[in-house]
């Protein structure tokens, strides 16, 4: 369980990276697969690489994160959040995180899957 009020999120490699710079110029917690030094890795690799830091990831890869998601329930594994998005022009993208953001504390959005 975090401590931490508000929830980070990691973006996966397929999230575009204005949508971080856009998030962190708010004050947001915010790290890209690319910054993370995690491009190319396995979507079970990044999900655990996102927990072990305490973050949210952000995918459009609904199909590999829902599967993933079942799978962390089923074995009683924790991870901090699964955000799921159509592709969105990067600002609408980011104007929902904000509003889920604002809204979700990290506590709440512990072992989630959500869809913005």
């Amino acid at each position: 369980m975090s401590d931490e009020l508000f929830i980070g999120v990691y973006l996966d490699e397929d999230v575009h990276v204005l949508v971080g710079e856009l998030l962190s110029r708010r004050g947001y917690r915010v790290l890209t697969a690319r910054d993370a030094g995690q491009l190319r890795k396995m979507v079970s690799e990044q999900l655990e690489h996102a927990a072990s830091l305490n973050m949210a990831i952000v995918t459009h890869n609904r199909m590999d994160f829902e599967e993933l998601h079942r799978q962390y329930i089923v074995a009683n594994r924790n991870h901090a959040g699964i955000i799921i998005s159509v592709r969105r022009r990067p600002y609408e993208m980011a104007d929902r995180l904000f509003r889920l953001l604002d809204t979700v504390t990290a506590a709440e959005m512990q072992n989630q899957l959500l869809y913005i």
